[in-house]
C-alpha cells in the first residue's frame, strides 16, 4: 500500500512539473522596447480631440497606454506576435485622434505591423505618407473616414500582401492620372494600384477621387469578395469580367453618373449577395440570367437607364430582402414571379412605365415586406385594397400617382407603419380621426391632395413620435392649441409643411419647438409683424423658414439680424415686408426676398455672405449703387437676382475669374455707364438680362464666346452701332433667346450671327424641362431635401403685349431685334433658325420681301414685321406655319393677296393694316383676281407706287449736293404725302406750312 502510494505521489509530480515546463514554455515574451517607444511617440504626435470621431462609442484608446505596464502587447489595440513579441497589428480605429501623421512618423519602425486600423480619426486633411509601403508584411490598411488628403502615393502598390484595403470616405483622396504627353506622374492611377495587389480580397475605396475608367484587369483579383467603388467619378464602361469574379459576393459601383454600359447576357457570380449600379448610366435589359444569382439578398438599380420589361426568372431570388428598381424605363407587367420572394422587406418600383394596371394584389403575400415604394407609378383610383393586408408594412411611399377618392381608412389597420407618403396624388375629403391611432407613425406626408375640412392640431398629441409632417397644399384648415399645455405634449418637430394651411398667424405651438430643421409656412394669410419669440425658435437647428405669399410687413428691430445661425435657405418673397432687408447668418446659402416692399441699399453685410448661392432681391424698392462686393461674391454666387429695383449709376465692374454666376438680372432699374468687359469672366453664365436701364455702349461682341449663354437681353438701353461679328470659332453657341429691342442699332441685320446661332438651328425634345439654375450637391443636409433649383424668368413684347415668362423651357427659342434702325433686307439665313417660337423684326427700316424661307420655321408661334418698308406679297409658304398665333406685317408697301385657310382664317385686320396694296380675307377688299397671277418684282413695285426713283434721288442728294436733294426730296413728298407718313409714322396734320 505504501509502494502504491508512493508511486501515485510521484506520478502527481512528474504531471505538475510537465504543466509547469508547459506553463513557462507559453509565457508570451514582453513588447520589444524600441516598438514601445514607437508606439508612445506615435501617441505623442497627435492630439485628442472627441470631435475627430463621429462613432457614437469612440473613445480615446491610447490615452491609458501608459497605465497599463511596461508589456505594449497588453495595451488597448495592440496585438503582437506571440513566438517574437513583435507588435503585428495597432487598431486605433474611433480613438478621437486630431493631428497629421508625415513620413517621418515613429508608426513606420513598426515593421512587422500585418494590420493597421486608423479608420474614423481626423488626421487633418494631411497627405498620405509614402512610407506607408515600407509596411511590406501589411495584409490589412484601414484608413476610411481619416481626412487625409490629396494623391495616393505610389508606394502602397508595393504592399503586395494585401488582403484588405480600405480608404473609402476619405473624400480628399484620389489617384494620379496621365500627362498629356503619355507619361505616368510619380503617383499612381487606379490601373498601377491594383495590378500589384493581386492578392485582394476586400477592396473599398468609396469617395475616393478616381476618375478613369474601370481597368479590364480587375478579373485578374480573382481572389476579391468585396468591391466598393461607389463615388468615385468613374468613367467609361463598366468590363463585364467583373461580373464573372468568381468569388465575388459585393459590388457596390452606384453614384458614378459617367460609368456607362450594360449587364452581360451571362451572370456568372453565384456568390453575389449584394449588387448596387443605382446612379450610373448602365442601361439595356436586365438579362434573365439575373434569376442565376441564387445568392443576392440586394438588387439596386436606381436610376439608371435600363427598360424592357422585367425578366421573370426574378422571382428565383428567394434570398432577396431589397428590390431598388426605381426611376428606369422599365415597362410593362410586373410578372407574377416576384410573389416567390417572400424574405422581400423592401421594394422600390416607381417612375417607370408599368401596367398601372399590374400593380399586383399579391404583394399581400410578401409578409416580410417592411417598405414599399411606389412613387410615379401611374397608380389610378383609390389605394388598392390590398395594402392594408401587409400587417409588417413600417414604410409606404405612393406619392405623385393619380390616386383619388378618400383618404384610405383600412391604412390605418397598419399599426406597425412610421413613414406614410401619399404626397401629390388627387385625394379628397376629409382626414380620418383613425390615422392618430397610428402610435408607431414618424413620418406622414399627406401634401398636395385635394384634402379638406379641419384639423385640430390638439390631435398631434397622440403620435408621440411624429417628427415629419407635410399638410401643405390642400384645402385643409389647420386650428392651432386649444389648450395652451398642449403645446408642450406636441411631438418635437424636425420638419413641418403648413402651407395653404388658412393660417392668419404663426401658430403659437412654435415656441416650443426647438429641433426644428424645416419650417414650411408659405402661401397662408399671415399679417403682421413677425413675432419676437420666433427669433429664439430652433435657434441652432433649422435649415429651411419659407414664409413667401404671406402678408407679413416686417420686423421688431432693423436693420434685422436674421438668429438662425445654421439657416441655409430663406424665402420671405411676396410679402409687405418694409424697410432694410434682413441680414442672415454666413451659413446662407439661398436668400429669397423678391415681391416685397424693401426700401434703401443693399447692407453691406451682403458682403461677408460667403456661402451664399442664389440672392434675389427683386422687384422691391431698393436703391443706391450695386455693391462692388456683389461681383467679388461670383466665386460662390450662382443666381444675382435685382430685376425692378431703383438702382442707379454703374454696373458693378470686378467680376471675377471662376465666377460660378449662371444669371445676372440686372434689369428695369436706372443703371448707366458700360457694360463691363469683366463680365466675360462669368464662364458658367447662362442668363443675362441688363433691360431697360439706361447703359449706353456698342454691341458686347466680347459675350459671343460665352460658352453657355442662353438668355441675351439687352433692350430699351442706348446701345448703338452697327452688330458684326468678330472672328471666333464659337459664337454664342447656346443661345435660345436673345432680345435688343428698342435701342439704337443700325445698318443691316446681322447674318453672320443668324448662321451660326447653332442651338437655335434645331428643335429636339427627349422630355420638357426649364430653364434654371441648379445646384444640388450643395442643398442636401442630414436626409434633408431643400429645394435645390431657381428657374429663370423673362419678358417679352408680341404687338406692344408684354408676356410674362415664369419658367421659361429649354426649348423656348426667340430673336427680338424690333425699334432700331435696322436697313436693308431680311437675309435669307434666317430660314437656318428652325427652332424659333417668336420672331420679332418689327419697328425697322428693312426693305425688299419677306423671304419664303420664313414658311420653314414650323414652330413659329409669333412673327412681328410690322412697321418696317417691306413690300411684294405675303408668301403662301407662310401658310406652314401650323403653331403660328401672332402674326403682324401691318404699316408695310405689301400688295396682292392675303393667303387664306389655316392659321390665317384668324388673324385679324389690324395684322394687315396700313398695306393699300393687300386684298382678301380679313380685309374687306376683294381681289380682282390676283390669285394667279405672280408676286410683282421690285421694279414693279416702284412702278406702282411712283417713288422708287424719286426717293433714291432724295439719298442721292446727300452725295451730290444737300440743295439738289432736298429740292428733289421735296418732290417726292408733296406729289406722294401720304406714302410718306405712313412710311415714317407722321400725323399730316403736323406738316409745318411753309
Amino acid at each position: 500500500m505504501g509502494s502504491s502510494l508512493a508511486l501515485t505521489l510521484l506520478v502527481s509530480l512528474l504531471i505538475c512539473l510537465f504543466q509547469f515546463t508547459r506553463c513557462v514554455s507559453s509565457v508570451q515574451p514582453l513588447c520589444r522596447s524600441d516598438e514601445r517607444l514607437a508606439l508612445l511617440l506615435f501617441k505623442e504626435s497627435l492630439a485628442v480631440d472627441k470631435e475627430a470621431s463621429a462613432n457614437p462609442f469612440a473613445y480615446p484608446k491610447a490615452d491609458g497606454w501608459k497605465f497599463q505596464g511596461v508589456d505594449c502587447c497588453y495595451w488597448d489595440g495592440i496585438e503582437c506576435d506571440h513566438n517574437t513579441g513583435h507588435v503585428t497589428a495597432l487598431d486605433l480605429s474611433s480613438s478621437c485622434l486630431y493631428g497629421s501623421i508625415n513620413s517621418t512618423s515613429s508608426l513606420f519602425h513598426l515593421l512587422h505591423l500585418r494590420k493597421l486600423n486608423l479608420a474614423d480619426n481626423d488626421f487633418n486633411s494631411s497627405q498620405l505618407p509614402s512610407r506607408l509601403g515600407n509596411l511590406s508584411m501589411l495584409t490589412y490598411l484601414n484608413l476610411s473616414t481619416s481626412s487625409f488628403s490629396g494623391q495616393i502615393p505610389l508606394e502602397i502598390s508595393w504592399l503586395s500582401r494585401l488582403t484588405s484595403l480600405d480608404l473609402s470616405n476619405t473624400m480628399g483622396l484620389e489617384f494620379g492620372m496621365f500627362s498629356h504627353g503619355g507619361l505616368k506622374l510619380e503617383r499612381p492611377d487606379f490601373k498601377s494600384l491594383i495590378q500589384n495587389l493581386t492578392s485582394l480580397k476586400h477592396l473599398h475605396l468609396r469617395h475616393v477621387a478616381i476618375s478613369s475608367p474601370v481597368p479590364n484587369i480587375l478579373v485578374n483579383l480573382s481572389s476579391l469578395s468585396s468591391l466598393d467603388l461607389s463615388y468615385c467619378g468613374l468613367l467609361g464602361k463598366l468590363p463585364t469580367s467583373i461580373f464573372h469574379l468568381p468569388n465575388i459576393q459585393f459590388l457596390d459601383v452606384s453614384n458614378n453618373l459617367h460609368l456607362s454600359g450594360t449587364l452581360p447576357a451571362t451572370l456568372s457570380c453565384r456568390r453575389l449577395k449584394f449588387l448596387s449600379i443605382r446612379f450610373t448610366s448602365l442601361s439595356g435589359v436586365l438579362p434573365a440570367s439575373i434569376g442565376n444569382l441564387h445568392s443576392l439578398e440586394l438588387l439596386d438599380v436606381t436610376a439608371c437607364k435600363f427598360r424592357g420589361p422585367l425578366p421573370s426568372s426574378l422571382g428565383n431570388l428567394t434570398n432577396l430582402t431589397e428590390l431598388a428598381l426605381l426611376n428606369n424605363s422599365f415597362s410593362g407587367d410586373i410578372p407574377s414571379s416576384l410573389s416567390n420572394l417572400t424574405r422581400m422587406g423592401f421594394l422600390s418600383l416607381g417612375i417607370n412605365n408599368f401596367n398601372p394596371s399590374s400593380i399586383p394584389s399579391w404583394f399581400a403575400n410578401l409578409n416580410q415586406l417592411h417598405e414599399v415604394h411606389l412613387p410615379f407609378c401611374g397608380i389610378t383610383g383609390p389605394i388598392p385594397s390590398f395594402f392594408a393586408n401587409l400587417t409588417q408594412l413600417a414604410v409606404l411611399d405612393l406619392k405623385r400617382n393619380q390616386l383619388t377618392g378618400r383618404f384610405p381608412v383600412g391604412i390605418t389597420n397598419l399599426t406597425q407603419l412610421e413613414s406614410l407618403s401619399l404626397g401629390s396624388n388627387m385625394m379628397d375629403g376629409a382626414l380620418p380621426d383613425s390615422i392618430f391611432g397610428l402610435e408607431n407613425l414618424q413620418i406622414l406626408e399627406i401634401y398636395s391632395n385635394r384634402l379638406s375640412g379641419i384639423v385640430e392640431m390638439d390631435q398631434f398629441v397622440r403620435l408621440k413620435y411624429l417628427s415629419v409632417l407635410y399638410l401643405s397644399s390642400n384645402n385643409l384648415t389647420l386650428l392651432s392649441l386649444t389648450s395652451p399645455n398642449t403645446t408642450t405634449s406636441l411631438p418635437m418637430f424636425s420638419e413641418l409643411g403648413l402651407g395653404s394651411c388658412n393660417l392668419r398667424r404663426f401658430p403659437n405651438f412654435l415656441t416650443h419647438q426647438n429641433q426644428l430643421a424645416y419650417l414650411d409656412l408659405s402661401q397662408n394669410d399671415i399679417h403682421g409683424e413677425m413675432p419676437k419669440w420666433i427669433w429664439e425658435m430652433s435657434f441652432d437647428t433649422l435649415f429651411l423658414l419659407d414664409l413667401s405669399f404671406n402678408s407679413l410687413t416686417g420686423f421688431h428691430q432693423s436693420p434685422t439680424l436674421l438668429p438662425w445661425s445654421n439657416i441655409l435657405f430663406l424665402d420671405l418673397s411676396s410679402n409687405l415686408f418694409q424697410g432694410s432687408p434682413p441680414i442672415p447668418s454666413s451659413s446662407i446659402m439661398v436668400y429669397l426676398a423678391s415681391n416685397n416692399s424693401f426700401t434703401g441699399e443693399i447692407p453691406q453685410l451682403f458682403c461677408s455672405l460667403g456661402s451664399v448661392r442664389v440672392l434675389d432681391l427683386s422687384r422691391n424698392n431698393l436703391g443706391g449703387i450695386i455693391p462692388q462686393c456683389l461681383s467679388k461674391a461670383s466665386k460662390s454666387l450662382s443666381v444675382l437676382n435685382l430685376n425692378v429695383n431703383n438702382f442707379h449709376g454703374p454696373v458693378p465692374q470686378a467680376w471675377m475669374n471662376g465666377s460660378k454666376l449662371k444669371m445676372i438680372n440686372l434689369g428695369k432699374n436706372k443703371l448707366t455707364g458700360k457694360l463691363p468687359r469683366s463680365m466675360a469672366r462669368c464662364r458658367m453664365l447662362e442668363f443675362l438680362d441688363i433691360g431697360n436701364n439706361q447703359i449706353r455702349d456698342t454691341f458686347p461682341f466680347w459675350l459671343e464666346s460665352l460658352p453657355k449663354l442662353k438668355i441675351l437681353i439687352l433692350r430699351s438701353n442706348r446701345f448703338h452701332g452697327e452688330i458684326k461679328s468678330r472672328e471666333f470659332n464659337s459664337v454664342f453657341p447656346k443661345l435660345r433667346v436673345i432680345d435688343i429691342s428698342n435701342n439704337g442699332f443700325i445698318g443691316s441685320l446681322p447674318s453672320s450671327y443668324l448662321e451660326s446661332w447653332i442651338a437655335m438651328k434645331r428643335f429636339h425634345v427627349e422630355h420638357l424641362s426649364y430653364m434654371q439654375s441648379s445646384f444640388y450637391d450643395h442643398m442636401f443636409m442630414a436626409g434633408l431635401t431643400i429645394p435645390d433649383e431657381y428657374n429663370y424668368s423673362m419678358t417679352l413684347t408680341n404687338k406692344g403685349i408684354k408676356m410674362e415668362y415664369t419658367k421659361i423651357l429649354e426649348v423656348f427659342m426667340a430673336v427680338d431685334l424690333s425699334c432700331n434702325k435696322f436697313s436693308g433686307e431680311i437675309p435669307e439665313s434666317i430660314g437656318n433658325l428652325k427652332g424659333l417660337k417668336k420672331l420679332n423684326l418689327s419697328n425697322n427700316i428693312l426693305v425688299g420681301q419677306i423671304p419664303t424661307v420664313i414658311g420653314t420655321l414650323t414652330n413659329l408661334e409669333a412673327l412681328d414685321l410690322s412697321h418696317n418698308q417691306l413690300f411684294g406679297r405675303i408668301p403662301w409658304q407662310l401658310r406652314q406655319l401650323n403653331f403660328l398665333e401672332v402674326f403682324d406685317v401691318s404699316y408695310n408697301h405689301l400688295s396682292g393677296p392675303i393667303p387664306q385657310g389655316r392659321q390665317f382664317g384668324t388673324f385679324p385686320n389690324s395684322s394687315f393694316d396700313g398695306n393699300l396694296g393687300l386684298c382678301g380675307n380679313p380685309l374687306s377688299k376683294k381681289c380682282e383676281d390676283l390669285e394667279a397671277s405672280p408676286p410683282p418684282s421690285s421694279s414693279t413695285f416702284e412702278q406702282n407706287h411712283g417713288v422708287g426713283l424719286e426717293w433714291r434721288g432724295v439719298l442721292l442728294g446727300f452725295g451730290t449736293g444737300f440743295l439738289f436733294g432736298t429740292g428733289l426730296g421735296w418732290v417726292v413728298v408733296t406729289r406722294n404725302l401720304k406714302w410718306f407718313a405712313i412710311t415714317f409714322r407722321i400725323k399730316v396734320g403736323r406738316w409745318p406750312k411753309h
